[in-house]
Formats: C-alpha cells, sequence, structure tokens
C-alpha cells in the first residue's frame, strides 16, 4: 500500500486541490503562462515547450518515489492557477517534503497558498500522521523563503553548492520545516490568516 492515496483536497474559499494527471497538460501551460513564470532563473518553473516532460518527471516521481503531485485549482471558478507536490517521502520515518510548488501570478499574494498549504499540512499530519514535514528553497529565492517563513516552518540550515542549477550555477538551498508537535499552533495560525472561526481549530472540515 501507498504512504500517500491520491486524494482531493479542498478548502472553503480558495484552493482545490487534485492528483496531477496527464489531461491537465493544456490548462498547466495556460497557468504557467500567466506571468511568464518560467524566466525566473532561481526557480524551476517549465517553460511552455517544457511542460510535457515537466509532467511526466512528475508523474514517473508518483509511480517510482511515492510523491504526489497535485494541480491547485481556484476554488471561484475551477480553473487551474499551480501545481504543488508532496515528494521526498519517507514512509518509515514518517517525513515528507511539500515543494514544487508555483503559482499563476494573477493569484498570488491571495489568501490561496496560504489554504493550499492547510490542505496540504492538516492532510500531512492528521491523516499521514506525519512526524515533519519540510520545504526547500533557492538561497536567492527571497519571496519564497519569506513565504515559507510566514507558514510559521522554522529555518533548519543551508545546505552549501547542494545542486547544480540548469544555468551552471551552484545552488545554496535553504532548508525549512514544521515538525508535528509544532502543528496545532501552525494550524491556528493559518486559520487566523484565513480569517476562519476557532471552532475550526478541532477536527472539522475547515
Amino acid at each position: 500500500m501507498r504512504f500517500i492515496e491520491p486524494i482531493t483536497l479542498t478548502g472553503r474559499q480558495w484552493a482545490i486541490l487534485e492528483p496531477l494527471e496527464s489531461r491537465h497538460e493544456s490548462e498547466l501551460l495556460d497557468a504557467a503562462r500567466d506571468g511568464e513564470l518560467w524566466k525566473l532563473w532561481y526557480t524551476a518553473i517549465a517553460s511552455p515547450d517544457a511542460v510535457i516532460s515537466y509532467m511526466h518527471d512528475a508523474l514517473r516521481m508518483r509511480d517510482d518515489s511515492g510523491a504526489m503531485p497535485f494541480i491547485v485549482r481556484r476554488k471561484s471558478d475551477g480553473k487551474i492557477v499551480g501545481s504543488t507536490r508532496f515528494f521526498n517521502v519517507d514512509p518509515k520515518n514518517r517525513r515528507l517534503e511539500i515543494g514544487h510548488t508555483w503559482y499563476s501570478k494573477s493569484v498570488q499574494r491571495t489568501g490561496l497558498n496560504t489554504e493550499a498549504k492547510l490542505l496540504l499540512l492538516k492532510h500531512a499530519f492528521e491523516k499521514l500522521n506525519c512526524i515533519a514535514v519540510e520545504f526547500r528553497t533557492h538561497w536567492f529565492n527571497f519571496d519564497s523563503r519569506a513565504a515559507i517563513a510566514r507558514l510559521g516552518a522554522k529555518q533548519d540550515g543551508v545546505l552549501r553548492n547542494h545542486q547544480v542549477s540548469p544555468n551552471g550555477t551552484l545552488r545554496d538551498t535553504v532548508v525549512f520545516s514544521i515538525i508535528a508537535s509544532e502543528w496545532p499552533t501552525v494550524k491556528a495560525h493559518l486559520l487566523h490568516q484565513l480569517g476562519k472561526p476557532r471552532d475550526c481549530l478541532l477536527n472539522t472540515p475547515c
């Protein structure tokens, strides 16, 4: 049995996360075109001519390594506006990483990312019984680092010369995590950011 089974995660206001499938290709391409996100040198977002290989890599990671890639829909109109993923899955130690996350420019700086992360973290800690969830980003991706910190994740350290980037530069990777004992406080913080009532702190569909 897989540690992470396919599941659709639905928020109350902003986001719906569905398992990625090949049929999402054209909508995913439209989402990436909103802001030409592939032009950011420190990210790994697929360009229009690389969306197919991007999806194949994500699905191969799902089949070979137990990852679970999602497309992110805007709940108000059902439009695909990004992608995210559970990966680096370690079932024995009940750990995983959330990453490969990107959003169309039109939904950045809205509540969508906060609700999407709430859905992912709630599933990881409350359904998969994870003891830790990790986040990683490029040292120079200052927006991503700030967004991860705003979630309530703590910085564990920096992996120096961690990877060789596609443009040949050496990537320093900043590592953050949330551990199980911190989850109730992080959950309260995310619900507060979304303006949700206190009773959502219980095991309700919030």
